[in-house]
């Protein structure tokens, strides 16, 4: 088991099997379970809650309102704006107003129905836009506007010979994860709580619900259970603080697990944007400048918003060299969905808007469009519109060259031969998946078109502006029944993308040893930040690579001491190893009964927030680049879209373990393609109106394509075994490559994602 390795994933087969434990799985003797009342209004002040009712109803234990929070009565990530249940207003549609719990969850729910609440309903804002005019109500004390980010870099008035404008709207998406937020809260007899939950930063967590349930933090103990995906989606507290607060005051232990519908309004989604774009260049090609601005709607609480429009801005030009920029980067309230973290990170609304640019661009010159985005492709040293200079590999135009040079799948799109035709048999085409409307055999493909399109992007990874990021590991180097064994503890979130492998092959190639348990993540470790950001692999894979070091160094110390003073050490397949390779003694031998444990944390190189004049700033600490072409075929006719195939080049800086690295890419190309083609929450008036995976279509097997990859390893002098990130880059670039090669295929001029049926037929 070591770096480099494509080692499976331990949890894979009783995933496979249908065996492993979710959140949504845990149970407790004499638990209680936890329901919540919502507001079905947008927008509206609470006149008053009468809870009576509900409280003598059978089997009710507890009913709880904001006066029952004992500590801070709001949270958040970077602003502490929203409630742990309404107290004065409510903001979005599906906003928490009380809590029950119940010996069964039909009597909590129940419960539920009987809480009064009298509201004075308000005209809810619905629009980012409309949410920044004068006249509009005012959401939160300090205004509508969370952030507004400028970036003011080179000449502000630069003019060029070629000038392509543009406005692009994108839609709410949503994580989508599987697993419905859900967990277990468990009182202690000391007045402590334990929380077992599903959730990408415990001690972000932690900390929140220490504020909220006024307890030091370690009477607040998490623990890790199985996670159904994020995608961003677990991130901001849920459940946590609500099933906590019923436990304390039940003294029994208390699980909530949301239903479908109640999932989306639970956690936050993609922020939905409008952003207008202007792009200059000479006759050549070269970029002069680009203005643009991007706003976003955050709705109804902060999140993580100010982040993301930091990132929509900061790489809102591309991977592009551009030595003059204005843009204007602005999130808003509202009274929709908050939204917040989900992969790709603001970089994914970015690059529909300048890919679409770029292709306009090469239009407007007669120019191919791979050709002028090799042309001011960035390199290293490339300074960002932020003024900072990336170092390290910046392979933008291999990138594009590599995706553009792969072959093409073969063209079906002519009517097809049919099955069975003179002979009595059934009569269709024979691949009904082979055209746009798949086994609906909709089509025979008399009015289908085919496309290719590119897109390349790029985003930092992990923390920014500053943010102090870092993780702490804990390695342990023990004798169990004869056999050295390596335990490793880290408070770092498992949310599908193999990051306990990942810790157990970093161990493995510096420890040397077979046997490698990862425990289970909680807060008796130090934190390890979010499992967010493509991060986990760098910061937490650099701190168990620090802390493994260190155990090494101090068994081959003890070897040294002991048996070799002066001989060259190191420890291999469980035994240390003289410098030829022969063996000096079996590790078990040499440790007896010593434990020998290190604990250390991984600080990458410090980041500065951006200047709010400018913008400009070392604001990142790595970039990672990916290319997509997508090849699509559109009946033009009826408005139905098949990606017939994506190819893609990423550089990954090293691939700890390839075919973790492979399923990233395919997974993010999965949600590339939802958000270009079919992934929307539709919300009217403030209320969502899909909150179904029936209503809310999420891309099956049979809508993905064949994925063509090109992985490269260049090396990131600045991490641990030069690796990247991997995870968010995918993402972010697919979906506007099937974007370009749909208005290839129907020469529309596209400006909204998802693209549906009517913006097609011609």
């Amino acid at each position: 088991m070591r770096v480099g390795e494509s080692v499976q994933r331990v949890d894979g087969p009783s995933k496979v099997r249908g065996t492993f434990a979710y959140s949504s799985d845990l149970h407790a003797e004499h638990m209680l379970w936890g329901s919540t009342v919502r507001s079905p209004h947008p927008y509206a002040r609470i006149t008053s809650i009468d809870t009576s009712e509900a409280r003598a109803m059978p089997g009710v234990h507890a009913v709880l309102t904001h006066e029952d929070v004992p500590g801070m009565k709001l949270y958040g990530l970077e602003i502490q704006d929203q409630p742990v249940l309404a107290f004065d207003f409510v903001r979005y549609g599906g906003e928490a107003v009380a809590l029950v719990a119940a010996d069964h969850p039909e009597q909590a729910r129940r419960a539920t129905q009987k809480v009064r609440v009298e509201y004075e309903v308000l005209r809810p804002v619905t629009q980012a836009e409309d949410a920044l005019r004068p006249d509009a109500p005012r959401l939160h004390p300090d205004g509508n506007v969370t952030r507004h980010v400028k970036i003011r870099h080179g000449d502000q008035v630069a003019r060029a010979d070629v000038v392509v404008r543009g406005e692009y709207e994108i839609g709410m998406q949503d994580q989508a994860p599987l697993g419905p937020e859900s967990g277990l809260a468990v009182p202690d007899a000391e007045g402590g709580v334990d929380l077992y939950i599903a959730t990408q930063w415990l001690h972000v967590d932690q900390q929140q619900l220490a504020n909220i349930l006024a307890l030091q933090p370690e009477k607040v103990r998490l623990t890790m259970a199985g996670i159904g995906g994020a995608f961003g989606a677990r991130e901001d507290l849920s459940m946590q603080a609500h099933a906590c607060l019923l436990a304390l005051k039940t003294g029994r232990p208390v699980k909530i697990s949301y239903s479908r519908p109640e999932s989306f309004v639970g956690h936050v989604h993609r922020h939905p944007g409008r952003l207008s774009y202007e792009h200059g260049a000479n006759t050549d090609g070269m970029l002069v400048y680009v203005r643009a601005r991007i706003l976003l709607d955050g709705g109804a609480y902060a999140s993580s918003s100010t982040a993301v429009i930091a990132n929509a801005s900061c790489f809102a030009v591309g991977p592009y060299r551009c030595p003059n920029a204005t843009i204007d980067g602005i999130v808003a309230y509202s009274n929709n969905p908050p939204c917040g973290a989900m992969r790709g990170f603001g970089s994914v609304q970015n690059c529909y808007a300048h890919e679409a640019q770029m292709d306009k661009l090469a239009a407007a010159l007669g120019m191919d469009p791979v050709e002028l985005r090799i042309r001011n492709a960035m390199e290293t040293g490339t300074e960002m519109i932020t003024g900072q200079k990336i170092d390290g590999p910046v392979p933008v135009a291999e990138l594009l060259s590599r995706v553009s040079s792969m072959p093409l799948p073969a063209n079906v799109s002519r009517p097809l031969p049919v099955y069975g035709e003179g002979k009595g048999g059934a009569v269709g085409p024979a691949d009904l998946t082979a055209m746009p409307g798949g086994v609906s055999n909709t089509t025979h493909g008399e009015g289908v078109k085919r496309g290719i399109g590119y897109a390349v992007g790029f985003k930092n990874i992990g923390y920014s502006e500053g943010f102090d990021d870092h993780s702490t590991a804990r390695v342990r180097l023990s004798v169990i029944d004869g056999r050295p064994r390596v335990e490793v503890h880290t408070a770092a979130a498992e949310v599908g993308q193999g990051t306990v492998m990942v810790q157990a092959q970093i161990a493995g190639s510096e420890l040397g040893v077979n046997d490698i348990v990862v425990l289970n993540a909680d807060t008796r470790v130090g934190s390890a930040g979010s499992s967010s950001a493509s991060r986990q692999t760098y910061i937490t894979g650099g701190a168990v690579k620090a802390a493994a070091e260190a155990v090494c160094q101090r068994v081959l110390g003890l070897a040294q001491s002991e048996l070799h003073p002066a001989s060259e050490l190191r420890i291999e397949n469980d035994n240390v190893v003289g410098g030829d390779g022969r063996q000096i003694v079996p590790l078990a031998t040499l440790l007896g009964d010593a434990v020998i444990e290190e604990t250390r944390e991984f600080h990458p190189r410090a980041t500065h927030r951006l200047d709010p004049e400018t913008g400009q700033a070392d604001a990142h600490m790595q970039y990672a680049f990916a290319a997509h072409r997508a090849v699509v075929d559109v009946d033009t006719e009826l408005g139905l879209v098949k990606v017939v195939e994506l190819a893609t080049a990423q550089d990954v800086g090293k691939a700890i373990n390839p075919l973790a690295v492979q399923g990233q890419l395919e997974g993010g190309a999965a949600q590339g393609l939802g958000l270009a083609v079919m992934e929307e929450i539709q919300v009217q008036d403030g209320v969502i109106r899909n909150a179904s995976f029936t209503d809310y279509l999420l891309p099956t097997i049979l809508d993905m394509p064949p994925l063509r990859m090109d992985i490269l390893e260049l090396g990131d002098p600045n991490s641990p075994y030069g690796l990247k990130g991997v995870g968010e880059p995918p993402t972010i670039s697919s979906g506007p490559a099937i974007v370009a090669a749909i208005r290839a295929a129907t020469g529309r001029d596209i400006r909204r994602v998802p693209v549906r049926p009517h913006d097609l037929t011609l």
